[in-house]
């Protein structure tokens, strides 16, 4: 199936399933092209790969056709009005059921339903049991009208598009912002004035719980840091404002509490790539600082013990070390075997003393 008729039979499957807002408009051009061209029959039609549908309708009872049937079929292929005077001579229909049979027709003029992309996807036609012929003036009318319908048909089109749109906006935004306040880390925007352009329920409570002050988009940020920290901070703003990203672990002292917080200053940019503002995203890390200085504190208790111990235990190892010096120089002694592993047993006892004053005299690990 050539790509072209791909395209056209995917378009008619979403006006198909169109939610038409302008059925009372489309109904009365239907009724206006009968009464125009003077025929009891009108017709809007649609047509995909094989059934012809009749979507709005007078003097007719059928809801569809077969494609194969459809003299909309002959009109789709066309750019102007397709006129047949009479159809049992034309060779074309001659032999068509719906001309041997119901409703028969014998005249028929329809004019395509060309989309903006040169899609023909069905017609408006005018119908008749007798033989007969359009003016100029009325085929020019049949035209316009003709180009009328498909114009309401893609305004709903445009309308369906939009909302979908809006509602998968919609969505994103709702999932970002639930995203955004359930967030433990506190996240701030500012614009290029250094005001408040959005912030979540973390940085509101931290901002109020801290200064008794609530956070007002709009706002001069300024307003809302101590005065120890708004000289850093809006030198890394500036740095962010002009595309360089700020990555910093800052101690906070306020009311006799100590916190830490790994702040982060990038440059926010719109659609086009233009920097507009700048966020700011704080993350408490005072749970890990302090746990991580109690781990340092104990290992550095630990090396302190250690350190006492190993100078307690060396004291009697040199002691017995020096005896067994003593008892080697008496000849009595020697070669008793029990001495000889007394000495090994001894000597290695000291290397291990000798370990543990090394370690705890260097300096702990970074």
């Amino acid at each position: 199936m050539p790509l072209r008729e791909l395209e056209r039979i995917a378009a008619v499957n979403r006006f198909l399933k169109l939610e038409i807002s302008k059925d009372k408009e489309l109904q009365g051009i239907v009724e206006l092209a009968a009464r125009i061209c003077g025929t009891p029959t009108a017709l809007i039609t649609l047509i995909d790969e094989n059934t012809q549908y009749i979507k709005f309708k007078i003097g007719f009872r059928y809801e569809t056709t077969t494609r194969a049937e459809a003299f909309c079929n002959h009109v789709i292929e066309n750019d102007g009005v397709m006129m047949v005077p009479d159809a049992l001579l034309d060779e074309r229909f001659a032999t068509n059921p719906l001309v041997t049979g119901d409703p028969k027709i014998r005249f028929y003029a329809g004019s395509p339903l060309t989309t903006k992309d040169g899609l023909n996807l069905g017609s408006l036609c005018v119908i008749d049991r007798q033989p007969r012929d359009l003016n100029e003036l009325q085929q020019q009318m049949l035209s316009a009208l003709s180009r009328q319908a498909i114009q309401l048909l893609e305004f709903d089109s445009s309308i369906e598009i939009l909302k979908d749109q809006f509602i998968a906006a919609k969505r994103s935004e709702i999932e970002l912002r639930s995203f955004f306040e359930s967030s433990i880390d506190c996240h701030l925007l500012l614009g290029k004035n250094f005001e408040i352009l959005a912030f979540n329920k973390s940085l509101e409570r931290l901002i109020y719980r801290t200064y008794n002050q609530t956070l007002v988009r709009g706002g001069d940020m300024h307003n809302y840091l101590a005065p120890q920290l708004k000289r850093c901070f809006y030198d890394n703003y500036l740095k962010a404002l002009r595309g360089t990203a700020v990555f910093e672990e800052r101690k906070i002292d306020h009311s006799a509490q100590q916190t830490y917080w790994v702040v982060k200053y990038e440059p926010a940019f719109n659609p086009q790539g233009e920097i507009i503002g700048v966020s700011v995203n704080a993350t408490d890390v005072t749970a890990r600082v302090k746990h991580e200085e109690t781990v340092t504190a104990q290992n550095q208790s630990l090396r302190e013990i250690a350190f006492i111990q190993s100078h307690e235990l060396r004291r009697p190892v040199a002691s017995i070390m020096g005896l067994m010096e003593l008892l080697k120089t008496d000849e009595r002694v020697t070669g008793i075997e029990e001495l000889q592993l007394m000495e090994k047993a001894v000597q290695e006892l000291d290397e291990k003393i000798h370990l543990v004053v090394s370690y705890t005299t260097e300096p702990p690990p970074q």
